[in-house]
C-alpha cells in the first residue's frame, strides 16, 4: 500500500525523522524554547525516511526543503519524529509561517509528532540525547558526536567581536568552512542517534493513552499563560531599587565593601561583639539578633533580613520568557520526573511558587501595578515579602476572562489509604472529616477536633502525616519543621511509634513494596500486588505496573548489601536529583511506595485533564494536583469542574476524590 506525500509515493506505515540547528541571539535556557523559536533561524535541517539514510539540507546555502519534506510537516498521518520534538515542533511552526506570512500562525499538531525523549523519559532514562546514548551504550557510529557543544557555541550563538575575528558578532559557515562541515555531520549524527534510540526502545512500546497525554500536554504548553507585564516590570523595578538603599544603608552603617557578603559580615560582627557565627542564613538571623548586643549590629542585621526576603528571580524569568502573544509558554516538562511521571516545572517552576497568605492581596497588587512603592513601604513591614506573596498574581487571563482554579484534595493521603487498606483513613475522606484530627486521635487516644477539644494535638498529627507515610522517621519530621516546635527526639520517636501503631497496613505496604521489587528481580519473575500493581523484570529493567497500567521504570537493577542497615537492598541507575548526573542510585520500600502514590496521584490528575478537555474546559496550567482553567467571564461553571475532577476512575475503584476550588481574576492561593 502507498500514500501520497508532497510529490512522491512511499508505503506505509512512514515516520520521518528529524534534527535541526538554529541560530538566535536569545539564549534558549533563560527565555525557554517558545520564546527562542519566534527569534531562531533554522541552519540545518537532518531528516530520514524510516530506515533510509539520513539527508542533509544546508538552508545558509539557500536549498529548500524538498517538497515530500514540506508536505510531511502538516500531514498527521505521517509521524515525524525527534528528541525532544516540542523543540523541532515549534521551531518549524514559525519557520512555515515566515515562508507563508499571509496564513494566520498556529503551531504544528502535536498529534503528528512522536518525542523520543519522552520515551526514553518513560523508561527512566536521561532526557539528554548524549546521556541517554550512554545510559543505552550505543556504539560510537551511531551516539551524538562529543564536539556538539562547541560546534553549538561556535555557529548557533552570537560571538564576542575581537580584532582577530574582524569585529563580527556572529560565526557563518564561510568563516569557518571546516567545522561547518563537521557540523553538517553532527547535525546527521543526531538524526542517527534518535533512531537507534527509537529502535532499542521500541522493546517497550510507549501506551497510546501516554502518548495522547503528552499531545494534550503539548497543546496546553502551545496555549500558554497571559502574564502581567506592568505588574511584573513594577516589582523587578522596585526590587532594585529597594535592595539599593538597604545596601548603601549597610555599606555606611558597617563600613563593609559588600555587606551582602556572608564572609565579610561575619568578621565584621567578630570585630564588633567578640564572636565569630557559624552561619548567617534567613532561617538562623531570628537567633542571632538576639545573641547580638550592639544596636547598630541588630540594625544590621535586620538590613540583611531585608536583603535575604525574596529574590525577583521568578518576575525576571516571567519577563524573559514572554512571547510576543504577552504569555508565556513552555512552563511544564511531560515527565519531568522520570521515578513517577509527574511534570516539572520549567522556566518559572509553577511547582515552587511561593505562597500568598495576605488579606489584603487585591490592594497590595493595585499599589504594585500603580508604582505606588511609598504606599508599599508605609503600610508594609516587609515590603520585599510582599512582592514574594504577588507572584502568583503575574500570572493572568485574557481580557474578559477570569480564572478556575480547581485541585484535588489530600490527593496522596487518599491514595495510600486506599492502596493500604488502611479503612479508618477511608473512612474519614468518605465522611468529609478533617485527616489531621483524625490522626492524632487515633495516635494520642484522644478525640481532636479543630480549634476544640485537644486541637493542640492537631498539629501533631499534621506534621506526622506529611512526613512519615513514606517510612519517615525523626529526620523526616525535623524536615518538616517538628524540631521548631520544641520536640526533643525522646518526644520526636514517640510521634514516628504512634504513628506507624495507628496506621499498620501502610507500614505492612512499606514492607510488601520491598519485598515484592527484590523478589521480581532476584526471580526474573513478575510478583503481583493488590491493586493491580505488578513488579516485573525484563531486560535489564525493573517494570513497576500501576493500577492505571502504566509502569514506571528503574534500570539496571541490582541487589545489593545496604553496609548500614546490613541487608540487602534494591539499587538501580537513574540521574541524581540535585545534578542531573547518571549513576547508581538506591531505593526502598517507603521510597518506592512514595513513587507509587504520587504515580497514581499523577494519574488521577491525567484522567481528570482529559475529561476537562474533553467537555471544552481549556486547561492553561497545572501545578501539583491543580488545574488553572481560563473560561471566559460569563461561562465560568466551577461547580462542573469540581465534579468531574471528583468522579470515579475506572482503575481506582474505591478510591475517593473530591476537588475543590475558586474563580479568580488572577493566580493566587485561595
Amino acid at each position: 500500500m502507498v500514500t501520497p506525500c508532497g510529490l512522491c509515493y512511499r508505503e506505509v506505515p512512514m515516520t520521518l525523522s528529524i534534527d535541526i540547528e538554529t541560530y538566535s541571539d536569545l539564549d534558549i535556557k533563560k527565555v525557554g524554547g517558545y520564546k527562542y523559536a519566534e527569534n531562531a533561524e533554522v541552519l540545518l535541517f537532518a531528516y530520514a525516511w524510516d530506515d533510509e539514510p539520513v539527508q542533509i539540507v544546508d538552508l545558509t546555502a539557500g536549498v529548500t526543503l524538498p517538497d515530500d519534506v514540506l508536505a510531511a510537516l502538516t500531514n498527521n498521518t505521517i509521524t515525524k519524529c525527534a528528541y525532544n520534538a516540542q523543540f523541532e515542533r515549534t521551531v518549524l511552526s514559525h519557520f512555515l509561517h515566515q515562508m507563508d506570512p499571509t496564513v494566520p500562525f498556529e503551531f504544528l499538531d502535536p498529534a503528528g509528532w512522536s518525542c523520543t525523549m519522552v520515551h526514553a523519559l518513560t523508561l527512566g532514562l536521561p532526557g539528554s540525547l548524549d546521556i541517554a546514548s550512554k545510559a543505552l551504550r550505543l556504539a560510537d557510529d551511531k551516539a551524538k558526536m562529543s564536539v556538539g557543544k562547541q560546534l553549538i557555541t561556535y555557529f548557533c550563538k552570537p560571538c564576542k567581536p575581537t580584532k582577530v575575528n574582524g569585529g563580527r558578532e556572529r560565526n557563518l559557515p564561510e568563516h569557518a568552512p571546516e567545522k561547518w562541515a563537521m557540523f553538517r555531520d553532527y547535525c546527521v549524527r543526531d538524526v542517527v542517534a534518535e533512531r537507534e534510540i527509537r529502535r532499542r526502545l521500541s522493546n517497550f512500546p510507549m501506551r497510546v493513552g501516554e502518548q495522547k497525554l503528552w499531545e494534550l500536554d503539548q497543546r496546553i504548553n502551545d496555549r500558554g499563560v497571559g502574564i502581567d507585564a506592568q505588574l511584573v516590570s513594577e516589582a523587578i523595578d522596585f526590587d532594585a531599587d529597594f535592595k539599593g538603599r538597604v545596601i548603601s544603608h549597610a555599606k555606611a552603617l558597617t563600613g563593609l565593601p559588600n555587606p551582602a557578603s556572608g564572609e565579610q559580615l561575619k568578621r565584621w560582627i567578630e570585630r564588633e561583639e567578640g564572636f565569630f557565627p557559624a552561619s548567617i542564613t534567613k532561617d538562623n538571623l531570628p537567633e542571632l539578633m538576639m545573641q547580638v548586643q550592639k544596636p547598630e549590629v541588630k540594625e544590621m542585621l535586620h538590613l540583611k533580613q531585608l536583603m535575604s526576603k525574596t529574590s525577583v528571580k521568578k518576575y525576571e524569568a516571567m519577563s524573559r520568557a514572554r512571547c510576543d502573544d504577552g504569555r508565556v509558554h513552555g512552563l511544564l516538562q511531560f515527565y519531568g520526573a522520570n521515578r513517577t511521571g509527574r511534570w516539572a516545572g520549567r522556566l518559572v517552576q509553577v511547582q515552587n511558587l511561593p505562597r500568598n497568605s495576605m488579606a489584603e492581596l487585591d490592594d497590595a497588587r493595585a499599589l504594585l501595578r500603580g508604582g505606588d512603592t511609598e504606599a508599599i513601604e508605609m503600610i508594609y513591614a516587609h515590603p520585599l515579602d510582599v512582592l514574594s506573596q504577588l507572584i502568583r498574581t503575574a500570572f493572568v487571563p485574557r481580557d474578559g476572562y477570569r480564572f478556575m482554579v480547581a485541585d484535588f484534595s489530600a490527593i496522596e493521603a487518599r491514595v495510600i489509604a486506599w492502596l493500604a487498606g488502611e479503612k479508618w483513613r477511608m473512612k474519614v475522606f468518605a465522611d468529609g472529616g478533617d485527616i489531621y484530627c483524625a490522626s492524632a486521635s487515633k495516635m494520642f487516644g484522644v478525640p481532636v477536633e479543630k480549634h476544640g477539644v485537644n486541637g493542640h494535638l492537631r498539629q501533631k498529627g499534621k506534621i506526622a502525616e506529611l512526613a512519615l507515610g513514606y517510612q519517615g522517621s525523626i529526620p523526616a519530621l525535623k524536615n518538616m519543621g517538628a524540631d521548631k516546635m520544641g520536640l526533643s527526639d525522646e518526644e520526636l520517636q514517640e510521634i514516628v511509634n504512634s504513628w506507624r501503631k495507628a496506621s499498620p497496613h501502610i507500614k505492612q505496604l512499606w514492607y510488601d513494596v520491598d519485598a515484592a521489587a527484590l523478589e521480581a528481580v532476584r526471580e526474573s519473575r513478575a510478583v503481583t500486588l493488590h491493586h493491580g500493581i505488578v513488579f516485573s523484570y525484563r531486560k535489564g529493567i525493573l517494570f513497576l505496573r500501576l493500577p492505571s497500567g502504566r509502569k514506571l521504570a528503574y534500570v539496571r537493577p541490582k541487589i545489593e548489601v545496604e553496609p548500614e542497615f546490613n541487608r540487602e537492598g534494591l539499587t538501580y541507575e537513574g540521574s541524581e536529583q540535585t545534578s542531573g548526573k547518571w549513576t547508581r542510585l538506591r531505593t526502598y520500600g517507603g521510597k518506592l511506595v512514595e513513587n507509587i502514590v504520587q504515580a497514581i496521584a499523577r494519574d488521577c490528575l491525567a484522567v481528570a485533564m482529559k475529561r476537562l478537555e474533553g467537555v471544552g474546559f481549556r486547561i492553561v496550567m497545572h501545578i501539583h494536583d491543580e488545574v488553572v482553567i481560563e473560561c471566559h467571564a460569563d461561562a465560568c461553571d466551577l461547580m462542573d469542574v469540581c465534579r468531574i475532577m471528583g468522579e470515579p476512575i475506572d482503575w481506582a475503584k474505591g478510591l475517593t476524590l473530591t476537588a475543590d476550588g475558586y474563580i479568580t481574576g488572577y493566580y493566587k492561593k485561595d
